[in-house]
């Protein structure tokens, strides 16, 4: 049975990569134990990831959780975790928009990127090469200017020739002001669609749940966490950036912890109780 009253619950979202798993998809026992431990006394933990949900699931499962909810594709899908489905979960929401504008703009700056999309079902269509670990289990190639013409919930870009610093500049050059979107630690750009993001998605399982908008606690390492951590910051939660995580991803935190091989998730979970203890003294 919980320790805790449902009013002390608290939400702890997680990112995946880089936070919960090493770069090789490693989890430690360590991080799957704590969160283990926070669920028993009655804390709701939501990995909230950029991975599209097949690739999302296995790692939520990995962690003991079988119930509840999982914020894949920067927030714009939402899937209920159900072992009863064939792909273990079934789709709670899915929220998309039409690539064709921002991909022509993008394809006109970037010509030798590589581009995807995420389509409703959780599958890719791609028309250049992607990384084996990048994209679900179902994808597909498609020629380019097929990628445009369906309703999306994200676009993915690929650009091996530039370095971040290099992409940043080019990216912020072109002004995508239609979307949502993040860019990762190599030249990699996700989009999703205008005003969503793991916040967006966070809040509405928070709301679902009945907690308070300061009891959360987020956890990430990549600027599309940065958005989830200033909605945790606003509402006078806690929002941890993992020690190996850029500058600018430790600057939007309220505090830093150890980098994923140092175990910094399961540092944190196992020093919750004194979080919330030192939180209702001051």
């Amino acid at each position: 049975m919980p320790n805790i009253a449902p009013s002390d619950r608290w939400l702890i979202g997680l990112d995946i990569d880089g936070t919960l798993v090493h770069d090789d998809g490693y989890l430690s026992p360590e991080v799957a134990k704590e969160v283990s431990r926070v669920k028993a006394l009655g804390h709701e933990v939501i990995v909230a990831t950029g991975r599209s949900a097949p690739n999302a699931v296995p790692v939520v499962r990995d962690l003991g959780i079988e119930q509840g909810f999982v914020v894949s594709s920067n927030g714009a899908v939402t899937v209920e975790l159900d072992s009863e489905h064939p792909r273990g979960f079934k789709i709670a929401d899915v929220i998309t928009f039409e690539p064709a504008e921002v991909l022509s703009q993008l394809i006109e700056h970037l010509p030798q990127a590589h581009f995807a999309v995420e389509d409703v079902d959780g599958s890719y269509r791609f028309h250049r090469p992607f990384p084996s670990y990048a994209l679900g289990d179902q994808n597909f190639e498609t020629p380019l200017d097929e990628l445009m013409h369906h309703p999306v919930s994200r676009v993915v870009v690929l650009s091996p020739e530039h370095d971040v610093d290099e992409f940043l500049g080019l990216i912020s050059k072109i002004g995508l002001s239609s979307v949502s979107y993040a860019i990762g630690y190599t030249a990699w750009l996700d989009i999703s669609p205008q005003g969503v993001t793991k916040a967006s998605a966070l809040e509405v399982q928070r709301s679902r749940l009945g907690i308070e908008k300061s009891q959360v606690l987020v956890m990430g390492d990549g600027r599309n966490d940065i958005e989830m951590f200033e909605w945790a910051k606003n509402s006078g939660g806690l929002a941890f950036a993992m020690g190996q995580a850029p500058k600018e991803v430790q600057l939007a935190a309220t505090d830093v912890t150890a980098s994923v091989t140092d175990d910094g998730v399961a540092q944190v979970l196992a020093g919750l109780e004194g979080f919330l203890f030192s939180r209702g003294q001051s």
